[in-house]
């Protein structure tokens, strides 16, 4: 038994090393944040929301992650879904811009945008995205901040918690 489990070990680990599993790891588990929309924001602005950005690799990688092992890094979808409250209307946003930066705001850029959101959006909309950047710098990252610009449409009653999911893809270095 004892054989049977440094044998996996052995392999699980030769496998996370790989550039073809980091690149299928990098590819299936999307960038992640939470951003908060305060109720005290004033409508027909530009504001700012920030947070930072959590993917696989960084939450359960020994070493931070494997970014290294991967290139051509871009984006292939991008989501925003009202977490807090969950019946939130994004349609109470009028734009956003979603940006991915280093952890310190060093290297941004923008992802991901919707200039026109509806007034009746409901509860998640699709993005725009951008993927014309290749951000092989930014995953190899330890953390990366997720930064939302915005314009409120209404003015809103309690704080908004909004969930934004890049999904990117990657290919093994070569």
């Amino acid at each position: 038994m004892k054989k049977k489990l440094i044998l996996f070990a052995l392999c699980a680990f030769i496998c996370a090393s790989c550039g073809t599993v980091q690149s299928i790891i990098k590819s299936s588990f999307p960038y992640t944040a939470t951003l908060v929309i305060p109720a005290s924001s004033a409508t027909g602005t530009t504001l700012t929301a920030i947070s930072q950005g959590n993917s696989f690799d960084q939450n359960f990688a020994k070493n931070g992650n494997n970014g290294a092992r991967v290139s051509d890094v871009h984006i292939v979808s991008a989501k925003m879904v009202a977490t807090i409250p969950s019946d939130f209307n994004i349609g109470n946003l009028v734009s956003a811009k979603i940006y991915m930066a280093k952890a310190n705001g060093d290297g941004e850029v923008m992802v991901a945008s919707r200039t026109d959101i509806g007034s009746n959006s409901g509860n998640n909309i699709v993005l725009d995205i951008d993927n014309t950047h290749f951000l092989d710098e930014l995953v190899r990252e330890k953390s990366v901040r997720i930064k939302m610009v915005y314009q409120l449409r209404n003015k809103i009653s309690l704080d908004a918690s909004l969930r934004v999911v890049l999904g990117i893809t990657a290919d093994p270095t070569k």
